[in-house]
């Protein structure tokens, strides 16, 4: 329903029902969420998820694997153009940019990645892989980022990990054949790794709300779906963001005739 709703919230936007959006949500039980047009197979121990009851969806927007569990989660949705710029490359800065004022409220040096890393385009796992405008700390990986358009608006999905189970993320995505599985354990990052306390997913939300206003002189009004979305949310569930055989055959998947 996460990723339905999120689904119906931009489609929402594009057609001018709905204002912008920043939505905030959580994770019960840890889901392992796919691009969505990453194969199941690049990686992905099903086996393992089902093991240690982790769900695993597919989301809207594109990427590689991101295990969710203790993090701050945020979508945002919003039609191109200001504060955003008309560009991918620029509405990933201007939100990037927007991480690393959160990050460095927490005394967390965050470094911003400019662009692509070379190698990495094969990893089925989101945090061994710096992307376009993403955030690193000692070189690693904490913040991920996806992007769906649609239309004249655009869907981004982000997380911040506060904690991380390696050994779990490990097991539900094995390294491949001939990877280096240490190099990759320490490619990877998570807040609580770096910070001098103990983070909070209430306090780092909290900040991520502030920045955003301030930077990009915004105001908030906290709202909840409409009757309207959240019906569209729960057909999107059934047919697609619930559905095992779409979600495991992803994009390419159509409904048998009745």
């Amino acid at each position: 329903m996460n990723m339905a709703l999120d689904d119906a919230l931009l489609q929402a936007v594009a057609n001018g029902s709905s204002p912008p959006l920043l939505r905030l949500y959580r994770w019960r039980p840890a889901t392992l969420t796919i691009g969505y047009a990453q194969p199941v197979d690049a990686g992905i121990d099903l086996d393992a998820c089902r093991t240690a009851a982790i769900d695993v969806v597919r989301r809207p927007t594109g990427g590689r694997a991101v295990l969710h569990d203790q993090e701050v989660t945020y979508a945002v949705i919003a039609p191109v153009g200001v504060p955003f710029g008309t560009s991918v490359a620029e509405s990933y800065r201007v939100i990037a940019e927007v991480l690393r004022e959160v990050l460095e409220r927490f005394h967390l040096p965050a470094e911003l990645v400019p662009g692509q890393m070379r190698g990495q385009q094969g990893r089925a796992v989101c945090f061994t892989a710096p992307a376009q405008h993403e955030l690193l700390i000692a070189g690693c990986k904490v913040a991920g980022c996806a992007q769906k358009r649609r239309g004249h608006a655009f869907l981004q999905h982000g997380s911040l990990p506060l904690e991380l189970d390696l050994a779990l993320m490990l097991r539900i995505l094995p390294s491949a054949p001939g990877e280096n599985a240490l190099a990759r354990q320490q490619a990877i990052g998570w807040l609580n790794r770096y910070a001098c306390r103990p983070l909070t997913v209430d306090e780092v939300e909290d900040a991520l709300i502030d920045c955003f206003a301030a930077a990009l002189g915004l105001r908030f009004t906290e709202c909840r779906p409409t009757a309207t979305e959240t019906a569209a949310a729960e057909l999107l569930a059934a047919e697609y963001y619930c559905n095992r055989e779409w979600t495991l055959a992803g994009p390419g998947w159509r409904a048998p005739l009745t």
